[in-house]
C-alpha cells in the first residue's frame, strides 16, 4: 500500500491507535514523540484531554485565548522546559491499531477550538478539521460508529477512493 500520507510532520503530531469500539465509546492509545510510553485511552473525552494536556506540556501550538480563573493563581510560572524527543517521527508511524490507526496533527488553537489535519493510515487519506467536534466526528465516521452523514453540503467526510 502507497503511504503518501503517513508522515508527522510537527513536533505535536500524535499517533491514535483504536483498538475497541462500542456505544459512543472509543479505546486505545494515542504516541507521541516525547515518551516512550503510550497513553491509555477509555474515552473519546479522555482523548481530548490527554491532547491538550500534551500540547499545553509542549506549549505548541500556543492557544489563542487563555483559561479564565478567578482566583489568585498559587503557583507562579517558571521558565518553560523544553522537551526532548524520545522517539523518532518513524517508530510512532510503526504503532497500529485493532480496529483503525490516525495522525493527528493540530496546527492552530483558536477559537476555543482545534483545527489541523488528521489522516486515517489504513486508508491512507488526510483531511482537514475546523475544531474539535469535526474532528471527533471524522474519527467516528472512519470507524462507522455513527451513521452515514447528514444531508447537509458542508459536513465533511473521509474522500472517496
Amino acid at each position: 500500500m502507497e503511504r503518501s500520507q503517513w508522515y508527522i510532520g510537527s513536533p505535536n503530531g500524535v499517533v491514535l491507535c483504536v483498538d475497541q469500539v462500542g456505544e459512543s465509546r472509543l479505546s486505545g492509545r494515542m504516541y507521541h514523540g516525547y515518551s516512550t510510553e503510550a497513553v491509555e485511552i477509555r474515552e473519546i473525552e479522555q482523548l481530548l484531554f490527554e491532547l491538550e494536556r500534551f500540547f499545553d506540556s509542549i506549549n505548541f501550538p500556543y492557544p489563542s485565548t487563555n483559561e479564565r480563573k478567578f482566583q489568585k493563581e498559587e503557583t507562579h510560572r517558571g521558565q518553560i522546559e523544553t522537551k526532548v524527543k524520545k522517539v523518532s517521527d518513524e517508530e510512532l508511524l510503526k504503532k497500529h491499531g485493532d480496529i483503525g490507526t490516525f495522525i493527528i496533527r493540530v496546527q492552530h488553537r483558536q477559537n476555543s477550538s482545534w483545527q489541523g489535519r488528521i489522516t486515517w493510515m489504513d486508508k491512507d487519506k488526510t483531511i482537514s478539521f475546523r475544531s474539535v467536534w469535526e474532528m471527533i466526528k471524522l474519527i467516528a465516521s472512519a470507524l462507522d460508529t455513527v451513521s452515514g452523514p447528514e444531508e447537509n453540503e458542508e459536513e465533511k467526510s473521509w474522500p472517496e477512493t
